[in-house]
């Protein structure tokens, strides 16, 4: 019988680099554009209709000493690849719930030890390159940048033994549905998100606003934040413990945020550049750069999570090393990536305009995460 794997075990082999083989059949536009990344992987994207005749000329074309995993959309024909291909004698896997369960799934990873006993952990949505947190001190938690998966931060909590007092949105976001608005009713946590970016927002929320500071679990432990538009004009980073510098969409580990997701991409240019090279640049050059995002699977540290020492990136970063200011707003206006699939409806979402399905909302966040530049 073919072997089912699970997206959990899959992440395995990302974190941990193994070596994998994977067979997409997709058609070639969708593997084109949206693949599950592993630096030591091999790819095959053969659409399965070509494959319905038989595997016989497909065979030589596959390794003998990797691990085979069949991909498709949703499972269905990789099962049936897989199972044809088992027929002829090679052991292979599909991958279960296919790239819809993989663009679902979400790793906890401890980024680090905090002051006076807490805790931060990143959750990295490996399929969509999401990153949310969540900090832990003293059996009271804060979470910023939820993804629409709730059950993951309150089953996470229950395990620590915490109750979740704060939810941040370190903006309103474009190119996936939160979950902050959800977890909170679902705990009773107050939900912030900036004033700026809630003008049109059809529910009540608690304002998050420059230079405020929230104490979590009765410590020291300290999450302040500080406005920084840019990729939205009410974008706000927080800096957690004096050390963790989360930046929501505004810098990424190898590039920075579009300003164009609510159409103003010429308003908001100079807001990002103020942002990037006046304000980041006032704070401490050893914090910890933890995105709201990750582009490649190379971003990815040893043990998992994406993040970087901020004076690294001034010196890596292309975004952090235009020193002409044209430079700057043609490179942040101008040939940009293609945007986010249906981010003009996934905003009304995260605004609380329109209340799609579950399935409506996976086909919305169907495919890579575009929130940078490039």
């Amino acid at each position: 019988m073919t072997t089912k794997w699970s997206s959990k075990k899959i992440a395995d082999y990302v974190i941990n680099k193994k070596s994998l083989f994977i067979l997409d059949v997709r058609n070639e536009g969708d593997f084109a554009d949206w693949k599950i990344e592993g630096e030591n992987f091999e790819y095959l994207n053969i659409p399965y209709f070509e494959l319905l005749d038989g595997v016989e000329d497909l065979l030589p074309k596959l390794p003998k000493d990797k691990d085979i995993l069949v991909v498709c959309a949703k499972e269905g024909s990789s099962i049936m690849v897989a199972d044809l291909i088992q027929e002829e004698g090679l052991d292979v896997g599909y991958l279960e719930g296919g790239m819809k369960a993989w663009s679902s799934y979400i790793e906890p990873i401890k980024v680090s030890d905090l002051k006076n006993g807490g805790e931060l952990y990143q959750f990295v949505r490996l399929g969509k390159g999401c990153l949310s947190y969540m900090v832990v001190s003293q059996g009271e938690a804060a979470v910023v940048d939820a993804v629409r998966f709730t059950d993951v931060f309150e089953n996470f909590a229950n395990e620590k033994n915490v109750t979740i007092k704060y939810v941040f949105d370190t903006h309103l976001h474009a190119d996936h549905i939160s979950g902050g608005r959800l977890l909170s009713e679902k705990t009773g946590a107050t939900y912030y998100l900036p004033e700026k970016d809630a003008e049109e927002v059809v529910f009540k929320y608690a304002k998050l606003e420059d230079q405020a500071s929230f104490t979590i679990g009765g410590s020291t432990l300290d999450l302040q934040a500080i406005y920084s538009p840019g990729h939205t004009i009410g974008s706000t980073s927080m800096v957690i413990d004096h050390k963790y510098f989360l930046t929501g969409d505004i810098l990424f580990v190898d590039s920075i945020g579009r300003p164009d997701l609510a159409g103003l991409a010429e308003d908001w240019v100079g807001d990002l550049r103020e942002t990037l090279y006046t304000r980041y640049r006032k704070l401490n050059e050893d914090l910890i750069v933890l995105p709201a995002h990750f582009m490649v699977i190379e971003e990815l540290n040893a043990n998992g999570t994406v993040g970087k020492r901020f004076g690294d990136l001034l010196v890596e970063n292309h975004g952090l090393n235009m020193t002409d200011e044209e430079e700057f707003r043609k490179a942040v206006t101008d040939h940009l990536p293609p945007q986010p699939n249906a981010y003009t409806q996934i905003r009304h979402v995260n605004m609380g305009k329109i209340s799609p399905t579950n399935e409506e909302q996976t086909e919305m966040e169907i495919g890579p995460n575009r929130c940078a530049i490039r």
